[in-house]
């Protein structure tokens, strides 16, 4: 194999490659996750959910393609078995478990949290420890998509009220009965 010669010794570009290994496992798991959950929700949030969560694998796919191919130009190989995503994922499985529809939704918003940590932790790994900043600015694009995927799932279970400029009502004082 021709060496590789981008500004990064071969001890960078392997804690790169481990961290983004990382990251594509938990990308898979969580596609997953996503896919069976959109396949399996019922109730009146059926369509809605179906519909975002369709949106959702769709960019998580292309994620996929896109970290493994990181990967490949950094001349490493990407994991590409079951077995080892699963035994990279920081992401756990919820086998034999079909949640409500808001519960699945309290489990994605679970997962995409904790791959926004674990991206945080790899951008600052990428840029200060490895000196690759470029990875450490796509990590930071899929970081973005992520907290995006978080609010947006979030907002559907929250449902807080709020007033018209966005904030939260006071809590309104109790009114003693018999008043």
């Amino acid at each position: 194999m021709r060496a590789i010669n981008i500004g990064l010794t071969d001890e960078q570009r392997e804690g790169v490659i481990n961290l983004l290994n990382q990251d594509l496992a938990d990308a898979y798991l969580l596609l997953v996750k996503t896919k069976k959950y959109h396949w399996d929700v019922v109730g009146p949030q059926f369509r809605s959910l179906h519909q975002l969560w369709e949106e959702h694998y769709q960019k998580l796919t292309l994620n996929i393609d896109a970290l493994a191919e990181r990967i490949r130009a950094l001349g490493g190989y990407p994991v590409g078995t079951l077995e080892g995503f699963l035994k990279l994922a920081t992401l756990k499985e919820h086998a034999g478990n079909v949640p409500t529809a808001t519960g699945m939704v309290a489990n994605l918003v679970d997962d995409h949290e904790q791959v926004i940590r674990n991206l945080r932790d790899h951008v600052d790994q990428s840029g200060d420890n490895f000196h690759d900043q470029g990875t450490a600015d796509f990590l930071t694009g899929l970081l973005e998509q992520h907290e995006e995927i978080a609010w947006m799932l979030r907002s559907f279970i929250e449902g807080e009220a709020l007033d018209p400029d966005g904030r939260q009502p006071a809590a309104k004082a109790k009114t003693p009965v018999g008043v």
